[in-house]
């Protein structure tokens, strides 16, 4: 009889212990660091674990455990809760009001520009992140259009941290800036070019847009200033032609238009714009995209090469070409055209 007894009991006393042990632990855990009001700001980038925020929290003194950091927001589902940007944190807080906290709105939001994104559809980037709805956004988009007029190739794709009031202006800023701090190093190589910082860029924006890798900026950078710079050669950049024809598109429709890139007809070849590289020898009159560091390095160190021409497969493969024979095989090869 004691014995029926004897092991439900001793079940019964590891539960309640365990259960106190537990109580006690995360009560302690839960509770704030200090007293202290002073306030740390903390960024969460993209894609963090856990585990990773855990310890930064840890580490700067805002949560007395890792581990039960871990272990609550898992347990109760409230990773995919968290936001990427940066917040305002106390030691004051205890760790519940922690990942509230971690839960609501950011001071700051994280945007990623792309490279090889025109001014229109970065604006629509900044609108989506920051919430812009009705009026704002349409306010937003017509300043942040007329105060870019002249800064295409010059809004620096990036990861930033704008806060959500954040006004067209500060925005443009905010990129053009970038651009200037990540090519101050070039300024002596412009220097010694025959072209303007204006050309250059554009130079690089075709790239952006005709490239896919790093490994390809080079070789089709030299490509392009080759056709440039010989007698009888256009540019023939397709990237080019698609800015032409999405403008076109904007002028005549005067609305949105849902794909400036657009796929190109035989028709297209024959519209009349000095962004029409088959059509005019010179570069363009400005860049058609904003470029990003990659781009803007090769064209300033392109790879010279015996190829003239070049083309992507259905799988983004790029294929060369150094006659025109070469080049329309590839494209029957390749694209069966």
């Amino acid at each position: 009889m004691k014995k029926r007894f004897l092991i439900p009991t001793i079940i019964f006393i590891f539960v309640f212990l365990a259960s106190a042990i537990g109580y006690f632990w995360w009560n302690e855990n839960n509770s704030s660091v200090s007293d202290s009001k002073e306030v740390a700001y903390i960024t969460i980038p993209k894609g963090k674990s856990a585990s990773w925020i855990g310890q930064k929290l840890y580490d700067e003194g805002l949560i007395k455990s890792q581990l039960a950091f871990k272990i609550y927001v898992q347990f109760f589902g409230k990773q995919k809760n968290i936001n990427a940007g940066q917040f305002k944190l106390s030691p004051n807080m205890s760790l519940q009001e922690v990942i509230e906290t971690l839960q609501g709105g950011p001071l700051e939001l994280w945007i990623t520009i792309p490279e090889g994104k025109r001014r229109e559809e970065i604006v629509e980037i900044f609108i989506d992140s920051l919430e812009k709805t009705e009026d704002k956004a349409v306010i937003f988009r017509q300043e942040f259009l007329d105060l870019s007029k002249d800064k295409e190739g010059f809004l620096f794709p990036d990861t930033y941290l704008f806060p959500p009031e954040a006004t067209a202006s500060q925005v443009i800023n905010k990129l053009t800036q970038t651009f200037d701090n990540k090519t101050q190093d070039l300024e002596d190589s412009i220097s010694k070019t025959d072209y303007t910082l204006n050309q250059l860029i554009t130079m690089a924006s075709i790239v952006e847009r005709e490239t896919k890798t790093d490994a390809e900026r080079p070789i089709v950078a030299g490509i392009l200033w080759k056709r440039l710079e010989t007698p009888g050669w256009y540019l023939q950049a397709d990237a080019t032609l698609q800015y032409a024809v999405a403008n076109l598109k904007l002028k005549t429709q005067n609305a949105k238009v849902d794909n400036w890139w657009p796929i190109l007809t035989k028709d297209d070849l024959e519209v009349d714009s000095p962004y029409n590289s088959y059509k005019y020898k010179s570069l363009p009159p400005t860049p058609i995209a904003n470029p990003g560091l990659s781009s803007i390095k090769a064209v300033f160190n392109p790879q010279e090469s015996d190829y003239w021409f070049y083309i992507h497969d259905s799988q983004g493969i790029i294929h060369y070409a150094k006659t025109l024979s070469e080049h329309n095989a590839n494209v029957r090869k390749y694209l069966g055209k």
